[in-house]
């Protein structure tokens, strides 16, 4: 069983570029969640996108799950990578028709940490 998550529900994601701030951290062995600069298109029905640069939550947390004898048959610890504390932000996207709202909100992240995926903050999806 996989569990996958998107961090951030409210974006629409396009092209994401990102960059780890604390550049000296080893990504492929990295274990564990932390604050990451993400850069992704903002769009909107109406409105030109916005190429937008935010801090959003990244990383890997430790899972594991083991039989056991008794019902449910399995022992599971799956943590995912989520928002502890965020910030919203809004931006005005550009050449919106008249009709349009142009303000564009998201979240940015200012604190990350593993833990049970939450549906008030977080895709939650067993695959």
């Amino acid at each position: 069983m996989k569990l996958r998550h998107v961090v951030l529900p409210l974006l629409i994601l396009a092209g994401c570029v990102s960059a780890l701030k604390a550049s000296n951290i080893n990504l492929r062995t990295f274990i564990g969640c932390a604050v990451r600069e993400f850069t992704f298109l903002a769009r909107k029905p109406g409105c030109k996108g916005m190429r937008i640069t935010t801090d959003a939550c990244w990383g890997r947390c430790e899972t594991w799950e083991k039989p056991v004898v008794d019902p449910p048959y399995i022992d599971a610890h799956h943590r995912v990578c989520t928002y502890n504390e965020t910030k919203l932000v809004t931006v005005k996207l550009p050449n919106c028709a008249a009709a349009v709202d142009p303000f564009y909100t998201y979240p940015m992240a200012i604190r990350c940490d593993c833990g049970v995926c939450s549906t008030a903050t977080t895709e939650c999806e067993t695959v």
